[in-house]
């Protein structure tokens, strides 16, 4: 695949995450509350506001860490698994939100989630680079 396709995809995803960021902050901070599980150890809000922290950021150095795109589509990736029980936790509860009204919506939504770990993985070209190359910043032993 083009190198100018995956960089589309990788900013489009970094604008996404910037987007939904925000979100967390301001429009939809409640529907993202909804998703928050029961035995997250911290406030509601403090959850809903820190991951929104962290997509703003995220989004951005997708967007503009061209140079280190492998290391931070680990790092998106790995927040994206970590949001994950989020996810499930609304499924579970039958939480309404975002529009996912039914237990068929919210279980497709599950199966998102995935799909974005990939697009991080393969927009970013981590994988390929982790395959090539070793963890992004470690250096690979000697023979």
């Amino acid at each position: 695949m083009s190198t100018s396709v995956r960089t589309a995809a990788r900013v489009l995803l970094g604008v996404a995450l910037a987007y939904a960021g925000l979100s967390h902050l301001a429009w939809n901070r409640d529907e993202f509350a909804a998703q928050v599980p029961d035995w997250v150890p911290l406030g509601v809000d403090a959850v809903v506001v820190a991951s929104g922290v962290v997509e703003i950021a995220l989004g951005l150095a997708l967007v503009a860490l061209a140079r280190h795109r492998a290391l931070v589509g680990w790092v998106v990736a790995a927040f994206f698994v970590a949001v994950f029980p989020g996810n499930v936790s609304q499924f579970v509860d039958g939480d309404d939100a975002f529009g996912l009204t039914s237990d068929a919506a919210r279980g497709i939504r599950l199966l998102f989630q995935p799909v974005l770990v990939l697009w991080a993985l393969w927009s970013t070209e981590a994988w390929a680079t982790w395959r090539r190359e070793g963890w992004p910043g470690v250096a690979r032993p000697q023979a």
